[in-house]
């Protein structure tokens, strides 16, 4: 029996919950989404309209049975038919999620090779915004007062940047405000530096989440790691969700770095570019990143190469998501039981942002949900899990 047939798992997360966070992203989130878009881009009737129509029909319709254009036709085709005429509100919160994104792109004719916004990415101005912000400044001022500092503060210091990096997810501020870093709720990180300095000549695996400050975080991150051993970069193949990285993004990234006046942050620049020459740092990405997938569906050759890494590190609340499953677990299921199928080493480094959570101690459950309910979904406390 397929994993996801299994009658032992809960429920997958769905959207029709009233009150619910998986609701609220579709009747919150992506209204004030596409209204930036239309305000971000001169976009012409036809795709204005087209984006009207589609959250229209997000919130009051069912799915269509015509396929959105792009990557992973024969995925789609066979999903589509699977859940054509399903409302929207009785879908699976993350193929729904993944579908709307899938549907963004038809609608700004992204994938049109005949359009003038082929290959735009829709999310660009938001992006570059970001780069340019006072944060990501103030961030790269405190990874140079971290030059100095003795060789195992800096790295963890580094990965806790890396960690809570992931607050700056731009869909996630499209409607909400985050005040501050609370704690990192389960802290596995001395697993991952063990891991890192492990013998042999295998690379650690980085699966990035956001562009701006979480990537150049994430770069920081990288070239630490470098200095033990290679590192494989995965990337986004296209724009996906809101600030999901692309190749584009980390060259613009690395331009933003270089740019900088601190020389500190411009030797970190140098240094990537020459491991992305050399390949020390490889840079990837896959069709299976822009897919609802979990990651007990991974392709075989994805697959083999998570199992011939010293460590995975999958970064963010989607790729969270991905690995445990977007279902009803009890928070206090055990993180190794429920992400035992992995082919390999992983570490999960995220902030919470929707309702899932599993190996939570109960103690620790107990005292989060009394001093904070919203704790789950407020991006203000984190989480390092390793399995291994």
């Amino acid at each position: 029996m397929a994993d996801d047939q299994r009658l032992d798992l809960p429920p997958r997360i769905g959207i029709d919950r009233p009150g619910s966070f998986s609701r609220s992203v579709f009747h919150e989130r992506h209204p004030a989404l596409i209204a930036n878009l239309l305000a971000d881009f001169p976009y012409p009737p036809r795709i204005r309209e087209r984006l009207q129509a589609l959250l229209e029909e997000t919130l009051h319709g069912a799915v269509p049975a015509s396929v959105p254009p792009g990557p992973n036709l024969p995925f789609w085709e066979a999903e589509i038919a699977a859940r054509a005429g399903t409302p929207w509100s009785a879908l699976p919160y993350l193929w729904a999620e993944s579908y709307f994104y899938r549907r963004l792109l038809e609608a700004v004719e992204y994938f049109d090779a005949e359009s003038p916004w082929c290959g735009v990415d829709l999310f660009a101005p938001q992006k570059h915004a970001q780069l340019a912000g006072e944060e990501i400044k103030a961030d790269l001022d405190a990874y140079t007062e971290l030059a100095e500092k003795d060789p195992d503060e800096r790295r963890r210091a580094l990965l806790y940047a890396s960690l809570w990096g992931n607050q700056a997810d731009l869909g996630f501020r499209t409607d909400n405000d985050i005040a501050g870093q609370s704690d990192v709720v389960v802290d596995d990180s001395p697993a991952i530096w063990d891991l890192v300095d492990g013998p042999g000549e295998r690379p650690v695996i980085v699966v990035a989440d956001n562009a701006g400050r979480e990537l150049a975080a994430d770069l920081a991150l990288v070239d630490a790691i470098l200095e033990t051993t290679a590192v494989e970069l995965h990337l986004k193949p296209h724009p996906y969700f809101v600030s999901d990285a692309t190749g584009q993004d980390l060259l613009a990234t690395i331009d933003a770095l270089a740019a900088n006046a601190n020389k500190t942050v411009q030797a970190l620049a140098q240094r990537l570019r020459d491991a992305v020459r050399d390949e020390t740092l490889r840079v990837r990405t896959h069709g299976f990143y822009a897919l609802p997938s979990t990651y007990r569906h991974l392709p075989p050759a994805l697959a083999a190469d998570y199992a011939a890494a010293k460590l995975v590190i999958v970064k963010g609340d989607l790729n969270y998501r991905r690995l445990v499953g977007d279902r009803e677990w009890d928070p206090t299921a055990p993180f190794g039981e429920v992400a035992g199928y992995f082919p390999g080493d992983v570490a999960a480094l995220r902030t919470a942002k929707s309702d899932l959570a599993v190996g939570i101690p109960r103690d620790r459950l107990t005292k989060l949900d009394t001093a904070s309910p919203d704790w789950r979904i407020s991006g203000t406390h984190a989480m390092i899990q390793v399995l291994h």
